[in-house]
């Protein structure tokens, strides 16, 4: 067990310096100057070369790239993701003003997956080619294929302009005011929650059909044993294993979706401070978004992988 996560965290480690590699060259490709995004129109028509490259030189852009690579990469380590090249804030203050507003409606709409995929999977998977398996599997067929970005906009015009139950936009504290922050949340978060709920759904049946057909499951049919207690003792369990991998994959899928989501809510999130510093071309504030991004899916995958021991004693680690 020991020898298997010390190889995990190795594994982790190495796609971790890839990751971190490929962003920062990516940035550095892409066309534009941050330099001419913190001048004014007016100053950066009339600003000369020296003036320009005083500038590149304060922010270290002058220098070879794997310089300053290693330079931030080393800063990283040290708990330092530098300054905004835009506003010339602590980037590592931002981020610990915005993530927690982005795990909070992540961790809300993973819960919700969890706890509605799982039963609708389960339903379905007993009840299979019933009225109840049709319209549990078309739901998840329809959460899977719509488009998130078009959905936040129909919930928005629907509740919050028609009906005007909830409000548009914006993100309150809920320790500021919980029931505000209930209200500003329920569009976002189902929006999250929606593809994953569905994929969840369909994985779970999927896997329970598989589980229900294996030979110690009707064993325990002929015991004379309630159905119920087929389900959640003998079945689940070893059912819920590829569930688990589909959970890890799906907080991959929360944190692409917190792009646009956060973007269309206006709420101040990771995501929506991504999109903002992509259009500033604000590199070091998309390096700290996306390393800390990748950090949370590295350790979220190794949670799964361990898991799998707790699901499955069969699970020999190696």
């Amino acid at each position: 067990m020991l020898s298997y996560i010390i190889r995990r965290l190795i594994q982790s480690v190495i796609v971790f310096f890839l990751i971190t590699l490929l962003v920062f060259l990516v940035m550095r490709l892409l066309p534009g100057d941050p330099i001419y995004m913190i001048m004014s129109r007016a100053a950066s028509e009339t600003a000369t070369e020296m003036q320009l490259d005083k500038l590149r030189h304060q922010y270290g852009l002058d220098r070879p790239m794997m310089v300053q690579y290693f330079s931030w990469l080393g800063g990283v380590f040290h708990g330092d993701l530098g300054v905004s090249i835009l506003t010339n804030t602590d980037i590592r203050q931002s981020l610990m003003k915005r993530l927690p507003v982005t795990l909070h409606l992540g961790v809300l709409a993973l819960i919700i997956s969890f706890l509605l995929g799982v039963p609708m999977g389960i339903i379905a998977a007993v009840r299979r080619g019933t009225w109840i398996d049709t319209v549990v599997t078309s739901l998840a067929n329809i959460g899977i294929t719509i488009p998130v970005f078009w959905l936040a906009l129909v919930l928005m015009y629907l509740f919050a302009l028609k009906l005007q139950w909830l409000p548009v936009f914006g993100y309150t504290s809920p320790f500021t005011d919980f029931w505000e922050n209930t209200r500003q949340i329920i569009m976002p978060v189902f929006c999250f929650a929606i593809t994953p709920v569905a994929g969840v759904a369909r994985q779970t049946r999927s896997s329970m059909l598989d589980v229900m057909r294996q030979d110690y499951i009707r064993t325990a049919w002929s015991k004379g044993l309630r159905e119920r207690g087929v389900i959640f003792k003998h079945g689940l369990k070893n059912g819920l294993i590829p569930v688990m991998v589909f959970l890890g994959l799906g907080l991959s899928a929360i944190v692409g979706g917190s792009v646009l989501i956060e973007t269309v809510f206006a709420i101040p999130g990771m995501g929506r401070l991504a999109v903002e510093a992509m259009g500033n071309s604000d590199y070091p504030v998309i390096q700290g978004v996306i390393l800390v991004f990748a950090v949370m899916v590295l350790l979220t995958n190794l949670l799964v992988d361990l898991s799998y021991g707790w699901l499955d004693p069969r699970v020999q680690y190696r």
